[in-house]
């Protein structure tokens, strides 16, 4: 996996978002300090609406990205979002209004919603051998799964030492340095509009994403990650504390046994693709979502865990390995369905597209799993988002085709005889404006075409 840091541009760009996250990881822990100083016991309810804020910036403004990005520079555009985030954390510290976070927050957050999906789209154009694409993948995956374990380690090292007000000059720093890596690097330039010339044309993300069957099922497949890891993130402090009575050092025992779960993944998946190919491994990790989340709420609502308190703790911990496992299985293979699904143009609006979508899942299952497990308790929350990860992931393996190749025999009859798009090997001949390459949504491809028989 490790053999993809040998590429230096790649290997600055992996930096790069190990500092930044980090550094978001400290600012996380700081920033609830802050609102219990400045809210007291409001806090909670600041931290909702913060969390709130940065789920709306990421599903508003990422679209917006995904259209600056094809008129600034890649490398600009990288560094001017990390120099906005650095800004907005150095200003936190001096703030002493409730809406003074709301309104940094947002900042920092919509710097973030340009910054991720164009760094995402980079990678594809930086490492072009899939092989080399899917263990990026895994090591970015690698990369989230460290941060949630290591920056609350670090922060409470640092807390030791300094007031959590320095918290947020180290989100600074970690930004900082995330400019400063890619700021000598030349990254590729966006390419042409794809192989069929540039009548072929650029479309919207959303648009692209939509009409891509296999796309449709990656929106469905993060669903059912959001419904886990909203209950996984919300309750597993209720479900700890309350539930099974334990300390509250066990909430980061357990939170560590999810990522320790996707970490596993992470690092098996590269040879793991190899073997099985994304639909079979990522439709039945969906299920294994489903499922998990189903066992927890059947113990929840049998009182099983009140009658077995010896054994429910290392079930809740195992519930959640086999759940960080599943998310890992299911979101890492994402990018290389991205990346087969759109021209090189395309990339940057499809990744901001599929950004802002997914954050929409994650918009509507933290409120699900906070406000039902707040009203009606921990077994109905994770009932309600059983059903949710159960329908999607049923949904995506009806969108999803079982068979689907990168190359599907089409038509053009709207096309004129002579067309540059219809020249080539690629005709079947015949007259019937029929012909084979690589299908993606562009447009001369408005519609996904009907599999043939």
């Amino acid at each position: 996996m490790l053999s993809v840091l040998r590429d230096r541009t790649y290997r600055h760009l992996f930096l790069a978002q190990v500092v930044a996250l980090t550094g978001t990881g400290l600012a996380t822990v700081a920033l609830a300090l802050l609102a219990y100083d400045l809210a007291g016991g409001r806090a909670a309810a600041v931290l909702g609406t913060a969390l709130a804020l940065k789920m709306a910036a990421y599903v508003a403004l990422a679209p917006l990205a995904g259209a600056l990005a094809r008129r600034v520079p890649r490398r600009a555009l990288l560094v001017g979002a990390d120099l906005v985030r650095l800004a907005a954390a150095l200003a936190l510290p001096f703030v002493d209004r409730v809406w003074q976070v709301y309104a940094l927050v947002l900042l920092l957050q919509a710097a973030s919603a340009v910054f991720t999906p164009a760094f995402q789209a980079t990678i594809p154009r930086v490492l072009p051998e899939e092989g080399d694409y899917t263990r990026a993948l895994a090591l970015s995956r690698l990369a989230y799964d460290l941060e949630s374990l290591a920056s609350p380690v670090l922060a409470a090292a640092l807390l030791a030492l300094v007031p959590y007000g320095w918290l947020f000059a180290g989100t600074a720093a970690g930004f900082l340095l995330s400019a400063l890596l890619v700021l000598p690097l030349r990254l590729p330039p966006d390419a042409d509009p794809g192989p069929h010339g540039p009548a072929a044309g650029r479309v919207l993300g959303v648009r692209l994403l939509l009409a891509t069957p296999r796309l449709r099922a990656l929106l469905a497949l993060d669903l059912a990650v959001a419904a886990a890891g909203a209950l996984v993130l919300v309750d597993t402090v209720v479900l700890v504390r309350d539930g099974l009575g334990r300390p509250a050092g066990d909430v980061s025992l357990a939170l560590a046994a999810y990522g320790a779960g996707s970490m596993a993944v992470a690092l098996l998946l590269p040879r793991l693709l190899g073997r099985t190919g994304d639909r079979a491994l990522m439709l039945p990790a969906s299920g294994a979502l489903a499922a998990t989340l189903g066992l927890l709420s059947a113990g929840l609502a049998s009182g099983w865990a009140d009658d077995h308190r010896a054994a429910a703790w290392p079930a809740l911990l195992a519930l959640w390995l086999v759940l960080g496992a599943a998310t890992s299985a299911v979101l890492t293979p994402g990018g290389r369905l991205l990346r087969r699904s759109a021209a090189d143009a395309d990339l940057p609006g499809l990744f901001a597209a599929r950004f802002s979508l997914s954050h929409g899942c994650w918009l509507l299952t933290y409120p699900l799993a906070g406000w039902l497990a707040f009203r009606a308790g921990p077994a109905t929350s994770a009932a309600a988002l059983t059903a949710v990860a159960l329908v999607a992931a049923v949904c995506a393996a009806r969108l999803w085709p079982r068979r689907d190749p990168e190359e599907l025999e089409h038509a053009h009859p709207e096309l004129p005889v002579g067309h540059p798009h219809m020249s080539g090997p690629s005709g079947t001949g015949g007259g019937g404006h029929r012909h084979v390459h690589p299908f993606r949504i562009d447009a001369l491809h408005r519609h996904w075409p009907t599999p043939a028989g």
